[in-house]
Parts: C-alpha cells; structure tokens; sequence
C-alpha cells in the first residue's frame, strides 16, 4: 500500500492504515533505534513509540512531502531522547584497525553474504562496540548518513540543528571511529 493511501486512512480514523506502515517501516525504526541506542528491546519501543506519535501527530503532517523521512525524525528523535537517559560506558578490549570505510559498508549492507557471515559477524561485533562509545548525536548522523544516505542538509532539516553543528558531530563521530578502529588489532594483516 502506497504511503499517502495509508495516511489517508489514518487520518479517517482507519486503524488499517497505520498496520500498513508498520508493516512497510517497521524493520528499519526498529534498526534505526537500535544503532543509536544499541538495546533490541529499547529499539522496539521507540519504534513502537514512533507509530504512536505518528497518529497524534498526522494532522502535522504535509502530504506533499514523503513521508519516510519526516517518520525517521520521529525515530531519530525518540531515540536520542532515550539514549540520552541511558549513556552507558562500553569498554572495548579490541578495537578494528580498519578505517572508517569499514562502518560505512557494514551500515549500507547489515546482512552479509552467507560465505562472509562469520567474518562479518566479527566484524559487525567491533564496529557496534565502536559505535557504542560514541555519544547518541554522534551515532544518530552516522546512522543516517551511511546507513539513510542522506546529505548534511536533510539531517539538519530531520534533526532541526544548523548544519554546521552536522558537520560538526559528524566529524567528530568519524575521528572517533577512526581512533577507536586504528587502536585496534583484530584487522591487523591475514594472510
């Protein structure tokens, strides 16, 4: 079902609308939480949280817009409300001696080909460690830069922060995975 059918639906009071966004969104809110809380259970919650607010605040919302990135604010933003609250220190016995690059391909591609899987889920091990020492606004951009592919532009206008402040927090976020990554031994040369 097409998004603007399911809000319409919505909007006529139509609880079969909001089934199907869920059944379109749902994966991705709760994936999208879960890399910037990194707790499947507070994941789900704030997924199931953004559904809800997606009802109380459908009125709010411009249909000439898309509705996928105005959702995701909402997830982000409900996210970073939680994480904020729940700041925890993680601590990293190894660390990837792999750049940056490496977070990006494992956030575009979550689920790796069956030949790789025990390699990736190494892999996918040290680099949510990584992401987890980061601060929840740190993560966030990541998250929605290399996973959502967005422009600094969109995350500023998803997140209402300028855009120097994007820049800002993602720059911090990449040298903060870069140190964390290069700090580590787990990548060093295989042969």
């Amino acid at each position: 079902m097409e998004d603007q059918i399911a809000i319409s639906r919505i909007k006529q009071g139509d609880p079969g609308g909001l089934e199907a966004l869920v059944g379109v969104y749902q994966v991705r809110a709760v994936y999208t939480a879960y890399m910037i809380v990194f707790d499947r259970s507070l994941a789900e919650e704030i997924a199931q949280t953004a559904f809800v607010r997606i009802v109380e605040k459908i009125q709010q919302f411009d249909e000439k817009r898309p509705f996928a990135p105005w959702f995701f604010r909402i997830v982000v933003n409900e996210a970073l409300r939680v994480a904020r609250y729940q700041r925890q220190t993680i601590s990293l016995d190894d660390d990837p001696d792999e750049d940056v690059s490496a977070v990006a391909r494992w956030l575009s591609d979550p689920q790796p080909q069956p030949e790789k899987l025990v390699e990736a889920k190494e892999t996918q091990q040290v680099l949510l460690a990584a992401l987890k020492r980061l601060k929840p606004e740190q993560r966030a951009v990541v998250v929605m830069h290399y996973y959502f592919e967005m422009s600094e532009a969109d995350m500023s206008a998803r997140l209402d922060r300028p855009v120097s402040t994007i820049k800002w927090w993602l720059r911090a976020a990449r040298e903060r995975l870069q140190s964390l990554l290069r700090s580590s031994r787990m990548f060093e040369d295989r042969d």
